[in-house]
């Protein structure tokens, strides 16, 4: 079924996402990021494994029972104890749907399953007739999709279709495929199944050459109209899809990508960061949209950019996505016009000269260390604050200067002509200085 505006978000993350090494969640944990995820305005929330563990099951039905707006996915495979189980546990659910799940391509079939084409076909029907006995919204997945014969695979999608299937999922199990092939796979498959017009194309695509995301946005370009995927990208191996970067890329693309979806995208921050806390697997500083870089800069040019207007390096605010603000990092790529800001906010402002003599100080100490935090850019301006030992009638002067200063509830630093703003004598500088010059040197 293809409506071409809406995109629908279905988040895996408490299932394939749970599957990650390490990621593994409780009851409460669950039910704590379904509610998150709730809020971030996904559509379908996939909410376990039911036939896995007692404790699954559990979690699926308190999901099912507690989140009433978006659709509660089980997962199952295509036997009839994973769909009586999974049905078990969605039944509380105000919008319950089956997953069912069957491999077919043929190394699936040769070395998991030992079985035939014509066994996957049949149990593939018998599952999604079995489903939907129980359950009006039956998904149905054939596992590793795209290493499977394209001829078989329309072959059993249209099986399904015809037992009552109302989402198709294409998965690319195994991270394999490239665009452009996926894109050609899903027009194929719109081509040549029957009833294909009355269902969902769903993509479900993982991240094991690095093209989750890109094969996911093209198979909506060629017809997929449900995007599976997870928060910060998470699942087995390589990981998923991730939901941030899906649905910033429609957001900020439209061109390219004139999709809607529900998701409110001031939550996805949030949903990253309580992801993080309860699985303790901490988001990669680059990631983009969630990382703690996504939105931090620290070569000069850019600060300086950033500062003047953000959208000369920013494609999106931070604040479009729940992140609180950009961060400009203080390191040995850093100009002088983040390095001023910083020392504004900490309560010193400086004139031309002076900050030239802080900054060589700064560059210095930022060639030897990684990140120049502000408990060192203060020792850095005290340190500089020091008279010369050669200075010493310039360094008598200097504490009735400061208190004059003080008095007037200024923190600014003035500079005579032939001393530097902390009493020291040092050569005249040109005074003619540009922009331009400022913009070549780091900023």
């Amino acid at each position: 079924m293809m409506e071409d505006g809406r995109i629908t978000i279905f988040d895996t993350t408490l299932r394939d996402g749970e599957q990650s090494p390490g990621c593994s969640m409780n009851q409460q944990e669950k039910l704590r990021l379904a509610q998150q995820l709730d809020r971030l305005g996904v559509d379908v929330i996939e909410a376990g494994f039911p036939i896995a563990s007692d404790g699954d099951c559990e979690a699926v039905q308190e999901i099912a029972t507690v989140i009433r707006r978006p659709i509660i996915a089980g997962l199952a495979r295509a036997c009839r104890t994973d769909i009586e189980r999974a049905w078990e546990a969605l039944k509380p659910a105000a919008r319950p749907r089956i997953h069912v799940f069957l491999a077919t391509s043929d190394i699936h079939l040769q070395y998991k399953l030992r079985m035939t084409r014509e066994q996957c076909l049949a149990q593939a029907r018998d599952a999604v007739r079995l489903a939907k006995s129980f359950c009006e919204d039956v998904e149905f997945s054939p596992e590793d999709a795209t290493r499977t014969d394209v001829g078989f695979l329309c072959q059993v999608l249209e099986a399904v279709v015809e037992a009552g299937a109302t989402t198709l999922n294409i998965p690319d199990t195994v991270g394999f495929t490239v665009p452009s092939e996926f894109a050609e796979l899903i027009t194929t498959i719109r081509k040549n199944v029957r009833g294909i017009e009355n269902v969902t194309i769903s993509a479900h695509c993982h991240n094991d050459l690095g093209l989750a995301v890109a094969n996911a946005l093209a198979a909506v370009g060629a017809g997929a109209r449900q995007i599976e995927c997870t928060i910060n990208g998470i699942g087995e191996r390589a990981g998923n899809a991730s939901l941030e970067e899906i649905v910033m890329t429609m957001r900020v693309r439209p061109d390219r990508y004139p999709y809607e979806t529900g998701i409110a995208s001031q939550q996805l921050f949030p949903a990253s960061q309580m992801l993080s806390e309860i699985t303790g697997v901490p988001v990669q500083p680059n990631k983009a949209i969630t990382g703690r870089n996504a939105f931090a800069h620290e070569a000069g040019i850019h600060q300086d950019g950033v500062l003047k207007n953000p959208l000369t390096y920013e494609i999106m605010t931070p604040i479009s996505v729940g992140v609180p603000d950009s961060k400009l990092v203080l390191g040995k790529h850093s100009g002088r016009h983040a390095l001023a800001m910083r020392c504004e906010q900490l309560g010193y402002q400086f004139d031309r000269r002076a900050l030239d003599d802080v900054y060589r100080r700064f560059v210095h100490l930022a060639d030897k260390i990684k990140h120049v935090e502000d408990h060192h850019l203060l020792e850095l301006i005290r340190e500089t604050h020091k008279p010369a030992a050669s200075a010493a009638a310039a360094a008598d002067a200097l504490p009735a200067i400061l208190a004059s200063r003080r008095a007037e509830r200024s923190p600014a630093f003035q500079v005579a002509v032939d001393t530097n703003p902390f009493g020291v004598p040092m050569p005249v500088a040109s005074e003619h200085h540009h922009e331009q010059d400022d913009y070549l040197w780091g900023v």
